[in-house]
């Protein structure tokens, strides 16, 4: 089986359950923005797995790997795909609050913003974190103007957090100076 298939060279594509759409639709514009999200996060993970202080960040990495998968599904839902694709957890959603507080026991308490740098891992869990909010603000108007599976909505929201805790936690355990922001 060939890998292309010429059927979207005029701008169309199908979604879960054959229904035919632009590209530019909100819905592919946010699974498209999730599966960026999903990459850049495959990297992080890449980038954490080399060092030993961040055995426990990569395997949650890769479980958010596979999360994120089951999000792109869900936004990609078209006319009569919707018995197709299984829903998330909501013990995704309560799995990650765990990690975020987890991590955030070990963290010093800050009153300033944080500027990513120092440490090439930090940045990437900030794109990550852009790239999450990016997906989020997409998938809210994929929502508003077909619907989307609300576990979705609330897993992209505490994931932007979770990469904001993580980039903390490089900073803390790679003995990196945090930069606040200090205008």
């Amino acid at each position: 089986m060939k890998i292309y298939t010429k059927g979207g060279d005029k701008g169309r594509t199908s979604l879960i359950g054959g229904e035919r759409v632009a590209k530019t639709d909100s819905r592919v514009e946010a699974y498209g923005t999730v599966d960026e999200l999903t990459s850049f996060t495959s990297l992080l993970a890449d980038m954490l797995m080399e060092d030993e202080r961040f055995v426990d960040c990569t395997e949650l990495l890769r479980k958010v790997e596979s999360h994120l998968m089951t999000v792109a599904s869900l936004l990609a839902v078209g006319k009569g795909g919707e018995d197709k694709v299984a829903a998330l957890k909501d013990a995704s959603v309560e799995e990650l609050e765990q990690w975020i507080d987890k991590l955030q026991e070990a963290l010093p308490a800050i009153d300033k913003f944080t500027i990513p740098g120092g440490d090439r891992r930090l940045s990437m869990c900030h794109v990550c974190r852009t790239v999450c909010r990016r997906a989020e603000r997409a998938t809210l108007r994929a929502d508003k103007e077909y619907g989307v599976a609300e576990c979705a909505k609330i897993y992209l929201n505490r994931l932007s957090d979770l990469y904001y805790v993580l980039g903390r936690t490089i900073t803390l355990r790679a003995e990196v100076e945090e930069i606040l922001w200090r205008p």
